[in-house]
């Protein structure tokens, strides 16, 4: 023992005192500042921290029920109870369940889909919607490294990030026109006819995030035979599907058209919405090929892509999926289970646009019920959502859109108070 004391003590002296472990991060690590707070999540840490009672969250992104609590929908409660106890713990392969991926194909595609029947489609197990979009990313930049994504404005903050990292150049295209808080169509098409040819574009299939407008369906038929004419590719990122209508068949409407005009096309799936799987992380990436051997390629290197990142993806959320959507009788459940909850939502904006209105506002608020899903984009300035957070405790994000799962029977009045408080100076 003497003898390693000396030792260690001679070390010392010729190579210099040991720094504490704390100093030397701090010179390596020291350069580093603490991130941006995300605009979203950042909501979310002001309204826990503000003591009011009278506080109404209308910035998260997840579904409340009426009394403003998380939902967990009973089609998963009984999935979770059929699981329990029957499945291992073992590792998904790198492409994850091939039970939900099936699952996901004909939710997207269609129950008799020829794409499906044909195994044109490459598709792997994502980490829901944002994982989904991320893979493909990577793919883009690492099999297309001259190509770039034209991102609708405004989009998801967090679509921006993902191409960003994924270091593929981003573009943007004409989406939404303030003025009539609608869909700014002349500008849309005008973009994706100037875009050079063969160009990608990321699409919300439907219950556009943070705008809640969505283009009609002759709208997509136009816009589909524009890209036709381009040879445009379509990535679409499909968060809402059945959330937005009710009715998931007609919520996967733009992707039917595409794919009847004989488009290959991209398709990020997201079970976090419609099954309340917002925990679970549970996806789906599939790209539709030009036949099964380009598809059985595809697939392998979006398998390879994902093994650095996290080698398998998770199993518990897959399997309430595959459970789900595999049961007769379990789907049957969920279908009248999502509809009731995008009937809320659609409920609530009839409430609160006619409780603006009785209470004299001299603006007009038809976008609330016309936009759809989630999120309803008020038009409301920055400096108005500053006003009613500082006067009135109501959080959202600064681009004045409004969570409509935070809004319930409860709150509806006070909110539409608020906000005819802070724009009706207008």
């Amino acid at each position: 023992m003497a003898m390693s004391l000396a030792a260690a003590a001679i070390r010392q002296r010729r190579s210099g005192p040991l720094l504490p472990p704390s100093r030397s991060m701090a010179s390596l690590f020291g350069h580093v500042e603490p991130a941006a707070k995300d605009p979203i999540l950042g909501v979310t840490e002001a309204f826990l921290a503000d003591p009011s009672p009278d506080k109404v969250n209308v910035g998260v992104g997840a579904y409340r029920d009426d009394n403003g609590k998380p939902v967990v929908l009973e089609c998963v409660r009984e999935a979770e109870r059929r699981i329990a106890g029957n499945a291992n713990m073992e590792y998904l392969p790198m492409g994850g369940s091939v039970k939900m991926i099936q699952e996901s194909l004909k939710l997207a595609y269609g129950e008799d889909s020829e794409f499906i029947k044909d195994k044109r489609i490459a598709a792997v197990q994502a980490l829901s919607g944002t994982g989904a979009c991320r893979l493909f990313a990577d793919f883009q930049k690492r099999f297309l490294p001259d190509s770039q994504i034209y991102i609708p404005t405004p989009t998801w903050s967090n679509h921006h990030n993902i191409w960003r990292d994924a270091q593929v150049p981003q573009r943007t295209f004409a989406y939404y026109h303030p003025e009539s808080k609608g869909l700014d169509f002349a500008g849309l098409m005008d973009d994706i006819k100037k875009a050079p040819d063969g160009s990608f574009f990321l699409l919300h299939a439907c219950a556009h995030n943070p705008t809640g407008v969505d283009p009609s369906e002759e709208q997509w038929r136009e816009i589909s035979h524009q890209f036709k004419l381009k040879n445009h590719f379509p990535f679409f990122d499909m968060a809402y599907q059945g959330f937005a209508s009710g009715d998931p068949e007609r919520d996967a409407k733009a992707i039917r058209i595409f794919l009847e005009d004989g488009h290959q096309i991209g398709c990020a799936q997201s079970y976090a919405k419609n099954m309340g799987l917002y925990g679970q992380r549970a996806g789906c990436l599939s790209i539709l090929c030009d036949d099964e051997l380009q598809a059985v390629a595809v697939k392998s290197q979006l398998q390879q892509i994902a093994r650095p990142m996290y080698s398998n993806p998770p199993l518990h959320g897959a399997l309430v999926v595959s459970t789900i959507l595999g049961d007769p009788a379990l789907k049957t459940l969920w279908l009248k289970e999502v509809k009731g909850m995008a009937d809320r939502i659609i409920g609530m904006r009839k409430a609160l646009k006619e409780s603006l209105e009785k209470l004299g506002s001299p603006l007009s608020w038809e976008h609330i019920t016309n936009q759809i899903g989630m999120f309803c984009y008020s038009g409301m300035t920055p400096e108005q959502v500053d006003r009613l957070t500082k006067e009135f405790h109501i959080y959202m994000t600064r681009n004045g859109r409004i969570s409509m799962a935070g809004v319930t029977t409860g709150n509806v009045a006070y909110l539409a108070n608020a906000i005819h408080e802070v724009t009706k100076q207008n």
